[in-house]
């Protein structure tokens, strides 16, 4: 339901990879810092919602997409307050890159 982050269904893992859609100037800014594009969304993601993310990028991901790698261990009402936090920031970074 997110505009620009899709996930496969998981099953009897406790990880989930969603995939990130980012916008020109996200990816020209995270290069312009030096760091690939996911890493720049998930320390985004980190400094202002304080949710821990891992890019994609350290996991082999195919060359031009962006995913980042995320647990749903907590209890259900904690992790539906994290994905409402996410989906927060996510709209303000496609906003501030667009």
């Amino acid at each position: 339901e997110l505009e620009g982050v899709s996930c496969q269904p998981v099953e009897g893992a406790m990880y989930a990879f969603p995939r990130i859609t980012l916008p020109p100037a996200a990816v020209s800014a995270a290069e312009a810092e030096g760091k690939a594009p996911d890493m720049h969304y998930c320390e985004s993601l980190l400094m202002a919602t304080g949710i821990c993310t891992v890019p994609g990028s350290g996991f082999g991901q195919r060359s031009g997409t962006f995913h980042l790698r995320m647990t749903f261990l907590p209890a259900e009402d904690r992790l539906r307050a994290a994905l409402v936090r996410f989906a927060e920031h996510h709209r303000g970074y496609l906003a501030q890159y667009s």
